[in-house]
């Protein structure tokens, strides 16, 4: 009787996470405005240099990628249509491989990773997993408000 308690404890844990994770994978996350302090706040900040890549007009989407990630090929498709929709959007996808020093900066952990940037290069909205268009979509319109 007692291993079928800890059986079915197990599940329900296990159960519980995969809810989270699934509830969590590719949503963008508003960054945490004010509670920085200033100098952390700058570091925030990416410019042409840092992505390799100009800076939309009225914001960017960095996409972090890797080789052989499944979920990255499909988030470049969802990235590249919102940047045509949305005019003066740009879409940059860096290899997190080749851009070891950033990805470890910015704590990108797990690939695909979008970051949302204002017209100024400020880190806006961040998520990590393949986002849905509507979600780029809205990260947007707040990116572009701010």
């Amino acid at each position: 009787m007692t291993g079928l308690m800890v059986c079915i404890a197990v599940l329900a844990a296990a159960s519980a996470f995969g809810v989270w994770h699934r509830r969590r994978n590719g949503r963008l996350t508003v960054r945490d405005g004010g509670k920085r302090h200033a100098a952390e706040a700058d570091a925030e900040r990416l410019s042409a240099a840092d992505i390799g890549a100009e800076l939309g007009e009225r914001a960017t989407l960095v996409q972090f990628s890797s080789a052989f990630c499944q979920p990255c090929r499909a988030t470049r498709r969802t990235l590249a249509e919102v940047a045509e929709i949305v005019e003066g959007v740009a879409h940059v996808e860096i290899d997190a491989e080749a851009q070891l020093d950033l990805v470890r900066s910015l704590n990108i952990l797990r690939t695909p990773t979008v970051l949302v940037l204002d017209a100024s290069g400020a880190i806006v909205r961040r998520g990590a997993g393949q986002p849905r268009k509507a979600d780029v979509i809205a990260a947007l319109g707040a990116a572009v408000r701010d």
